[in-house]
């Protein structure tokens, strides 16, 4: 088998982890990626769980091993383990509490301490099915991934909205970061601002105004 034989085998597997404080959803974001499960009555994790998942990009089997655990101060045990080897992240936050959307940057600087290598990095404003009682809006949400240099969207684990899509860009992102260091000065695998050629809109919203007004996702 020669060189470009194996190249044409070769699978990836990436570690993606998803941080962000306790009850914004974490669990439920993965387990609707997953299984397309979602538990109104689901515990606070405990410990680690993750979920392996497939894609197909470029032709090449790209595995993700996503990884999710408690947000609460008593888990930070499991930090420097949790965060070893992480390629990509989703960090997020609930759009109905403030608090969970100040507390970003607190794990975006833990994410920098612990990872040791480029991360793939999402924002995830979820819960937007409760527009109703929305206290951070879509525009502080766009902000703060700008300033961060990170991919923004909001999604909703109770009603599926943009969940695939935020994994998925996630990990696409660490494919084209690993093949760019490996294609040097090309422009085959630059980052896009679309998504399976649409793009894409942050906000969540009925499927007649996203095609009215869709935004790039990332900055």
């Amino acid at each position: 088998m020669d060189s470009s034989d194996d190249e044409q085998q070769q699978e990836y597997l990436f570690k993606v982890v998803i941080i962000g404080d306790s009850a914004v959803g974490k669990s439920n974001l993965l387990s609707r990626y997953a299984k397309n499960e979602f538990n109104i009555h689901s515990k606070a994790t405990i410990g680690v769980e993750f979920q392996t998942q497939t894609m197909d990009i470029h032709g090449k089997e790209v595995k993700a091993q996503i990884w999710d655990t408690a947000g609460q101060e008593r888990f930070r045990a499991v930090t420097s383990a949790y965060y070893r080897g992480a390629v990509g992240a989703l960090v997020v936050y609930d759009i109905t509490r403030t608090t969970t959307f100040d507390s970003v940057e607190r794990w975006l600087q833990e994410l920098q301490t612990h990872s040791d290598t480029t991360v793939a990095r999402m924002l995830v404003g979820n819960k937007c099915d409760l527009e109703n009682i929305r206290g951070v809006s879509v525009e502080d949400g766009k902000s703060l991934a700008e300033k961060q240099g990170m991919f923004f969207l909001e999604t909703s684990a109770l009603d599926s909205t943009n969940v695939k899509t935020a994994f998925e860009m996630v990990i696409r992102e660490i494919y084209d970061n690993i093949v760019s260091r490996k294609v040097l000065n090309s422009d085959s695998y630059k980052p896009e601002l679309s998504f399976d050629g649409v793009t894409l809109s942050n906000e969540c919203s009925d499927e007649s105004k996203q095609n009215q007004n869709r935004n790039p996702c990332c900055s």
